[in-house]
């Protein structure tokens, strides 16, 4: 697939667009760990493969990473696999201004280790 292809939205839209679709974040956990979109269920892209049973086919799955090599590439790849799979284009930026907040503080479903590998 060519990247004009990917279906993509820009992450100012992921909080409208997310409502009705799978929110996954495929950075490695430490990454995570540093700050993600509340929400974001970590996933790996080491990992996917193993995990793709944990993702609803019947839904839009959003992929966001730092800086969206990952998740364009996983995008397409879900898409040749039948999902509906949506690359947001951008991590959120810190600072007050960005459109989706990340946060740092965990509870006990945002925890890696408490996704099956």
């Amino acid at each position: 697939m060519s990247e004009s292809s990917t279906p993509e939205i820009v992450v100012e839209e992921l909080a409208v667009k997310r409502k009705s679709g799978f929110l996954v974040d495929v950075r490695e956990p430490e990454e995570y760990v540093a700050g993600h979109v509340p929400g974001a269920v970590p996933i790996p892209m080491s990992q996917l493969a193993t995990r793709m049973g944990e993702i609803d086919k019947t839904s839009p799955v959003f992929f966001i990473c730092a800086s969206g090599n990952r998740s364009s590439a996983l995008t397409d790849l879900l898409r040749r696999a039948g999902f509906d799979a949506v690359y947001v284009a951008a991590a959120p930026a810190p600072g007050p201004a960005r459109a989706a907040p990340m946060k740092q503080d965990w509870h006990d479903h945002d925890r890696p280790e408490d996704h099956p590998h």
